[in-house]
């Protein structure tokens, strides 16, 4: 095991848990309740402000404030954490709020890329895989699942919700829930056919993408709306897990599906 490597600029609560192998760059600050996984990096003047668990083999790049308060008028100082996931890659001058009361945790997942300028709110959930491009911007409790891709400039309304493969252009305003698998873009945001290229490359069979093709299809290009096409595809004998977790997600939606 190799002791972790700290810049003799950096400044670092008495409580700070540090894996083997970390490296501390210049002039960072890091509070306490903090604990950092083996192999991570901070470039120079990181900041992880308080009660922050970061994962494993991550790198968080030069200015970065991470761990810091929500920026919401109701919170009052309640004790609350941020969690980052393993391999996790975190650029310039992103900012990832702590959660509030209302969840207690900001949760970010593994093999997660956060470009530069980014800002994850309180209460935010993201799953693993997901890229998050330059100066996107999401107002707290926003769930985006597994494999997304969200293009730079966005803006991404509170409580939105965003479907695992989805991809989101750039310059673009989320208010709505976007579904699972699909492609989406603009301000007002409308539907653009299925990520197939996206679930090519994740090893989605021809099957699975003929069947999300029919569930597209029946939700986005046919005179029912959505309830009625709820209904009919759970009439329907196909149960496979990628139809199910489309029919789960529409069905769980709270702000409206984006068509």
């Amino acid at each position: 095991m190799t002791i972790a490597e700290v810049n003799g600029t950096a400044v670092i609560d008495p409580g700070v848990v540090l894996g083997s192998d970390v490296t501390i760059g210049p002039y960072c600050v890091i509070g306490p309740g903090v604990v950092i996984g083996e192999g991570t990096t901070l470039g120079a003047h990181v900041v992880i402000e308080r009660d922050t668990t970061i994962g494993s083999g991550c790198r968080i790049h030069s200015g970065a404030v991470v761990g810091g308060d929500p920026q919401d008028l109701k919170y009052r100082g309640e004790p609350s954490r941020l969690v980052i996931g393993d391999r996790t890659v975190i650029r310039e001058f992103v900012t990832l709020n702590r959660g509030t009361d209302a969840r207690g945790v900001t949760q970010i997942g593994a093999d997660c890329l956060l470009m530069a300028y980014a800002h994850v709110a309180h209460d935010c959930v993201i799953g693993d895989n997901v890229v998050i491009a330059n100066a996107v911007n999401m107002g707290g409790h926003v769930t985006i699942e597994d494999w997304v891709i969200v293009g730079g400039i966005t803006a991404i309304h509170q409580f939105a919700r965003i479907g695992c493969h989805a991809i989101v252009s750039g310059a673009s305003a989320v208010r709505k829930d976007v579904p699972p698998y699909v492609k989406a873009a603009g301000n007002p945001l409308h539907l653009y056919g299925l990520n197939s290229v996206g679930l090519q490359r994740r090893g989605f069979t021809d099957e699975a993408r003929q069947r999300l093709r029919r569930l597209y299809r029946l939700f986005f290009q046919s005179d029912m709306n959505i309830s009625q096409a709820i209904h009919a595809a759970r009439e329907g004998t196909d149960t496979a897990p990628e139809v199910e977790a489309f029919l789960a997600f529409v069905e769980g939606s709270e702000r409206g599906i984006t068509v």
